[in-house]
């Protein structure tokens, strides 16, 4: 473009990546009653407050059984556990994931076997897959990234015709659909997380995992007590998985109000495109201009945009601009995991898996939230190198 870039102004209107305030003040009343009701209830440990948000949750993922965990990591780690995948064991999955998705598959003893991801949803390419079963696979763990859900159908046929277990990844992609079908419903297990960042967040760390089959969620329930069923009686080897009571509490809470927030971050991932287009920095098609910017693509019926992730050649350098105007940015991920320093006996080597190591090195997180103004979108979008100063984009 030859457009020059509108200057850089001093933040003195920073946008945050992320901004929970916002969301506690319009339900602080309610959120408010629902602790206190823990809190005088003195149940803290499983109990009535974990079974309601449980039941909520199954209902929601359209899930048979429901869960609740300590962290979305240890759903992933249940999950694994409840299948006795351990030592001699692979579990396929993406190089491009938050560490627990791999961490939990060498956590039980197993091997991660990675595969490369699909360029434009940054989610693993089921293309891959069947030339990475060997005779140890044991499960496929597809990751459902920024909340968009994975290509599920070819994972699931190649899943029945090898009898592996199906484990979804879906801690940023609570409510995401294909075909109808919710994140979570489709595999053996899902795992979520309430990390307060995700869509749903709770007020610390919680997880949930879901399946359709009453056996697994019957050992999914005792290996989160110690593999206990009854006090000081282990049938199984389990951890201390407990989702806490309070967290289930501001979770269920959260829950009523979860469609509400989906629906204004897809306005906000709608209004972002049409200021993009608007400012040039993309042609009407979608397509990236000379400067390489690459919009988010949305290929499944729902997508829940637990972020809005742009691509760009140039993405340390535009980072650093966002960075100086007090808006806030974030990396999802700057090194894949194959060539992370704990992976480093699996023999990853740089060039392996193209597309996640590009994504790695060009993909930046704008904000988001639902809650963000059209001041604050606007002011990133002026703010990106090649945008013009067009009055049009101020105070729509």
């Amino acid at each position: 473009m030859n457009a020059a870039p509108c200057p850089v102004s001093a933040p003195s209107r920073p946008v945050p990546l992320l901004d929970l305030r916002p969301q506690y003040e319009s339900i602080r009343a309610e959120l408010d009653a629902a602790v206190r009701q823990v809190i005088e209830s003195q149940q803290f440990i499983l109990g009535p407050a974990v079974k309601s948000c449980e039941t909520a949750l199954a209902h929601y993922c359209q899930s048979a059984h429901a869960v609740g965990v300590s962290s979305g990591t240890d759903a992933l780690l249940i999950a694994l556990m409840a299948e006795n995948i351990g030592s001699g064991d692979e579990v396929i999955t993406t190089p491009y994931s938050f560490f627990a998705t791999a961490g939990s598959i060498a956590r039980v003893g197993a091997r991660p076997v990675f595969v490369d991801i699909d360029p434009e949803t940054f989610n693993l390419d089921p293309k891959h897959l069947a030339a990475a079963i060997t005779p140890r696979t044991r499960a496929i763990l597809p990751v459902h990234l920024y909340g968009q859900m994975a290509e599920m159908d070819p994972v699931l046929e190649l899943a029945r015709e090898r009898d592996l277990v199906v484990i979804e990844d879906a801690a940023q992609a609570i409510g995401a659909e294909d075909h109808g079908r919710r994140a979570g419903s489709l595999g053996h297990y899902g795992c979520f997380s309430f990390f307060p960042t995700k869509n749903l967040g709770g007020f610390g760390d919680g997880g949930l995992v879901t399946t359709n089959d009453a056996e697994r969620a019957e050992r999914l329930a005792t290996l989160r007590v110690h593999g206990s069923k009854v006090k000081y009686q282990h049938q199984l080897l389990g951890g201390n998985f407990r989702l806490d009571a309070l967290q289930a509490a501001v979770i269920e809470v959260k829950l009523r109000h979860l469609d509400g927030w989906t629906a204004a971050r897809q306005a906000n991932a709608e209004r972002y495109d049409r200021l993009f287009r608007e400012a040039g920095l993309v042609k009407p098609d979608g397509q990236p201009n000379t400067r390489g910017l690459v919009l988010p693509a949305t290929r499944q019926d729902r997508h829940v945009f637990n972020q809005y992730v742009v691509r760009t050649p140039d993405r340390d350098a535009v980072r650093e601009r966002l960075q100086a105007a007090g808006i806030g940015t974030e990396v999802y991920y700057p090194i894949p995991l194959h060539l992370q320093e704990c992976f480093r006996h699996l023999g990853g080597q740089a060039g392996q898996f193209p597309e996640a190591e590009r994504a790695a090195h060009d993909s930046l997180a704008l904000p988001i939230f639902p809650e963000l103004a059209d001041w604050q979108a606007e002011r990133v979008v002026r703010a990106l190198p090649g945008s013009p100063c067009k009055p049009e984009l101020n105070h729509r």
